[in-house]
């Protein structure tokens, strides 16, 4: 079986999958999308509001954000697989829960092992900490690890410089630095600073219920 029917595949799987709680409350399952071969994979979270309307990720503000950031760093939404750490929506954007991770880990570790992107680019600490663990992502955004013999970059969600703005310019310095990453360059952290056994994880603010965006947008930069 070709790798490109093999993703098809899982995404029937995970648009039906009754693995966990979620998909009680789910509008729609979010497999993810993206071309069969990439070179830079994106992982978020977890679906919010209008990716649980449309069944498509990251289309809301953050969506709108990622394009531009996406469009800074010389690439386009139809290059690369933009997917999340869960596939549906936790009640009220709250933080998936080791569970429903756990019941879809074995979707995302195939969607990767398929598509064998050169970059993988974690949005957020949850995708974070399936890669690099005890890190902090205060200390380590933007900075590139060899994991299992892959790049992994660190960066902040999208979400979170809409809203606290003062992260924004770490987003767009982060986002910047992919191209010379694609181009051949390596900058992989040594391991002492990628790790910190001691430090604990950091307290993300609750989130609040994501509703519909209003017909005037909020500018996003």
């Amino acid at each position: 079986m070709s790798d490109t029917n093999r993703l098809k595949i899982i995404r029937e799987e995970i648009l039906h999958c009754q693995n966990c709680a979620l998909a009680k409350g789910r509008k729609n399952a979010v497999p993810g999308e993206g071309p069969s071969s990439v070179e830079v994979m994106f992982i978020g979270e977890g679906p919010g509001y209008h990716e649980n309307q449309q069944g498509k990720p990251f289309v809301g503000q953050a969506g709108a954000f990622l394009d531009e950031l996406l469009a800074a760093a010389n690439l386009k939404r139809d290059e690369v697989f933009i997917t999340n750490v869960v596939k549906c929506r936790p009640p009220s954007n709250r933080d998936p829960l080791p569970e429903e991770l756990s019941a879809c880990a074995r979707y995302l570790d195939e969607q990767i092992a398929l598509l064998d992107p050169k970059i993988i680019v974690t949005l957020g600490r949850f995708s974070m900490a399936k890669f690099i663990q005890n890190g902090r992502i205060s200390q380590i955004h933007g900075k590139s690890h060899r994991v299992d013999g892959r790049i992994v970059v660190t960066m902040y969600h999208p979400a979170a410089a809409l809203h606290q703005p003062a992260l924004r310019p770490a987003l767009v310095e982060d986002f910047a630095k992919l191209p010379r990453l694609l181009g051949g360059e390596s900058p992989v952290e040594p391991k002492a600073e990628v790790f910190a056994p001691e430090s604990k994880p950091e307290v993300k603010p609750e989130k609040k219920e994501e509703k519909p965006d209003l017909p005037e947008q909020l500018s996003l930069f």
